[in-house]
């Protein structure tokens, strides 16, 4: 795989922050108390819309820089199945963050409540998006010596024996 330009390399940097910059506000969706905002008890509508707002940024993010370094490779089947992992895994997250609101979930509107199961669809969608990142990654292989090809030996020529005996 031939190496990145400048050009390529720094657009992968700038991608990896916009990747830190939702991975930051994923965290800040979680778990507000880190900059002091969390408001309420339960976790509500706003707070769960941060967090898969802040996953959105990140897993988009991750595609892109992996897009980037993988230089116009052309995409095979672990990639597509990694593409498509990020996706589901994105909705995965997404409808479990969300179950009470969309009427999936155990309790009703009134009464909303994020508990075990939902946080369990949200760790197990995280988790697929990130097998995802990982299938879809340019893996290279790298060749033990004994399983590379041997150099050609020049053939040795005896100057006074022109006989192949």
């Amino acid at each position: 795989m031939p190496a990145l330009t400048r050009m390529q390399a720094r657009l992968a940097r700038l991608w990896m922050t916009v990747m830190l910059i939702g991975l930051l506000i994923f965290m800040v969706g979680v778990q507000p108390d880190l900059i002091g905002m969390n408001r309420s008890v339960t976790v509500g509508f706003v707070q769960i819309g941060v967090w898969l707002t802040g996953l959105a940024i990140l897993l988009l993010a991750a595609y892109s820089t992996v897009r980037v370094i993988r230089n116009g490779k052309a995409n095979s089947l672990r990639a597509d199945i990694g593409i498509r992992l990020i996706a589901t895994g994105y909705v995965v997250a997404a409808v479990g963050s969300l179950a009470d609101f969309i009427g999936v979930g155990a309790h009703r509107m009134p009464v909303i409540y994020f508990g075990h199961i939902q946080v369990i669809g949200l760790v197990i969608g995280v988790l697929l998006s990130m097998l995802g990142v990982i299938l879809y990654m340019p893996w290279t292989k790298k060749l033990k010596t004994e399983e590379r090809a041997p150099a050609p030996v020049e053939e040795m020529s005896n100057p006074g024996n022109d006989s192949p005996h």
